[in-house]
């Protein structure tokens, strides 16, 4: 389970998008911040109405993307929420594009702010972009109108118009100009657009310098501001190639023996996707790093057109084996990109690291608190016990341990239950009886305390059964609230009911333990009970009888393994004639679903 104030604390002051999710995992919000630490703790403090109070009850995990500047986070959510269409993000969900500018290449170009470029697809055109909005992408472009002189008219007049008076135009209606001046102007706004600004902002300091020295203040105030905006507004975008080729971009971070990776899937020009990726390494990291990148492909065979990577990696190698560019870039966006990517993959690293030193401090603050409670004078090892049926059928326990806080999944264990029927009790006290009775005949090593799962009649079996075994070991219970959610602990004899604090670390360490045995039990019940169908389904097959329903169980185990089946590979096990009557069965069984 998350913890959310464990989690946010790490959450660095950056700009960035962060991902909400609910309970299945689930993108149900995409946001950007300034600064990602204030505003994601925003959402868990105080009180909220409206759709902000249903978003933040529904949230139970989140994820962030760090960027270089507000900017780029608010290209990179108008991405993600169109990748995710997020339900809370509705105000977003429309069916139109973000704004992009049109340089027009026509004989006199153009400047147009658009919508819907798919439909530009096949027009003599260039586009720029996207904006985050309208307003800022037609600021854009009446600076460079002001700027350059460019065809304002969509078809040509018989007479100059008020640009041409105004000084926003050449008068293309009535004069001839030059294709040199023309092309100049396009090449200038080109760079301009793909984020070069030195060159007009050169171009206003020189006018405004200009408009001082006439003492002309207004206008030159008026070309201070114009570049400020520059400077202030039209930041260069690294979460932007300028270009439609699909790129993926890995970035990585070393420490402690462990990598960190990141990877940014570039499509169109846009990130729309991260991989990210942490483990411990044995080689250089340069060895790991293109080791990783050459079996990455391996799953995700959907190659893309050029591959960017730090300089740590083998590039030729990796070409070799992958077919595709892989490129290292020495400066630019392209760089720029891999840097952030590096950026990230260290946040990750730092966050993972930090969240597991404040995990074991939690832990064993909680185990110290728990033995405590308990007056033990040491608490090293914890059983837990699970019990699942359906209806009084496939009666299954599991058993989970923890020693010093943490999961043992080695010493993890299942137990088909025999007794009849519904019997939470005769349940317990079978499991209780063959755990422990193992344990005094094979000398294996004993808990410091038993944890079962259910009330007061639970624990007394369970003590029953230990006292008949000659074994002193204390037994506690945890009780459930209205919405089966850890309440209460129960402990000592007599047995007293403990009050837990929601917000403590012991609860949710003995929540996490829980948690942890219940869906260990319930995995082994989705087992047992899917080979309990495909016995029952074997037992209505004519031709089928015990030694063969026998085989196919231990080699299929379950109905979904068997209907994947063709006529043609059941005879290879079976009689041709079983084959065909336990295909049609199979096949039957599936239309009734329908």
């Amino acid at each position: 389970m998350v913890c959310m104030k464990q989690k946010l604390s790490l959450v660095p002051q950056k700009p960035g998008c962060y991902l909400m999710k609910n309970k299945d995992g689930v993108i149900i919000y995409v946001g950007k911040a300034k600064k990602l630490k204030n505003r994601l703790s925003s959402y868990f403090r105080g009180t909220h109405t409206g759709k902000t109070a249903r978003l933040v009850s529904e949230i139970a995990d989140f994820e962030y993307m760090v960027v270089g500047s507000e900017t780029e986070a608010f290209i990179l959510e108008l991405n993600l929420i169109k990748k995710y269409d997020p339900k809370y993000n509705i105000l977003l969900r429309d069916d139109k594009s973000y704004p992009y500018i049109e340089l027009t290449e026509e004989a006199v170009p153009r400047l147009l702010v658009v919508r819907n470029i798919n439909r530009k697809k096949n027009r003599h055109t260039k586009l720029y972009g996207p904006y985050p909005n309208v307003s800022a992408a037609r600021s854009v472009v009446n600076l460079l109108n002001r700027m350059y002189p460019l065809r304002k008219c969509r078809t040509f007049q018989k007479k100059p118009c008020l640009y041409y008076h105004i000084g926003q135009c050449l008068g293309y209606c009535t004069y001839q100009v030059s294709k040199d001046k023309i092309d100049e102007m396009v090449r200038d706004i080109q760079r301009f657009l793909k984020g070069d600004h030195t060159l007009i902002t050169e171009k206003i300091k020189s006018e405004m310098l200009a408009e001082s020295m006439k003492m002309n203040y207004e206008k030159a105030q008026e070309l201070k501001e114009l570049l400020s905006y520059i400077e202030t507004t039209l930041s260069k975008q690294k979460v932007e190639i300028q270009d439609d080729v699909d790129r993926d971009i890995f970035g990585y971070y070393e420490e402690k023996g462990y990598l960190s990776i990141q990877c940014f899937f570039v499509r169109g020009g846009k990130i729309l996707e991260r991989h990210s990726h942490i483990f411990p390494i044995v080689d250089e990291v340069g060895e790991e790093l293109t080791r990783y990148i050459a079996k990455f492909y391996e799953k995700n065979v959907l190659l893309p057109k050029e591959i960017l990577v730090p300089d740590q990696v083998d590039t030729e190698l990796l070409e070799s084996v992958l077919g595709v560019t892989v490129h290292v870039p020495i400066r630019g966006v392209k760089k720029n990109m891999v840097l952030m990517a590096c950026d990230n993959a260290k946040i990750a690293m730092n966050e993972k690291f930090e969240l597991i030193q404040k995990d074991e401090e939690r832990t064993t603050l909680a185990n110290q608190e728990l033995q405590n409670i308990l007056h033990l004078d040491h608490l090293d090892r914890i059983e837990l016990f699970d019990n699942s049926n359906l209806f009084g059928s496939y009666n299954v326990s599991g058993m989970v341990v923890f020693v010093d806080g943490k999961p043992s999944k080695n010493d993890y264990r299942k137990f088909k239950i025999t007794v009849d029927q519904n019997d939470d009790y005769g349940t317990m006290r079978e499991v209780i009886y063959r755990r422990y009775f193992r344990v005094l005949k094979d000398g294996l090593t004993r808990p410091d305390l038993i944890i079962v799962d259910g009330g007061i009649g639970q624990m007394h079996v369970a003590r029953e059964v230990l006292a008949s075994l000659g074994m002193n070991i204390p037994v506690v219970g945890l009780k459930k609230d209205d919405h089966h959610a850890t309440s209460k602990l129960l402990a000592f004899d007599p047995i007293v009911e403990i009050d837990i604090n929601k917000r403590s670390n012991l609860f949710y360490y003995l929540e996490r333990m829980q948690d942890e045995v219940h869906n260990y039990t319930i995995h082994y019940h989705k087992q047992i009970r899917s080979k309990g169908a495909l016995e029952s389904v074997l037992d209505h097959v004519e031709g089928i009888g015990e030694k063969r329903k026998k085989e196919l169980l231990k080699r299929y185990r379950t109905t979904t393994k068997l209907k994947s089946l063709s006529v043609d590979e059941l005879k290879e096990i079976l009689p041709e004639k079983v084959a065909f009557n336990l295909y049609e069965f199979l096949q039957a069984m599936d239309e009734e679903k329908k």
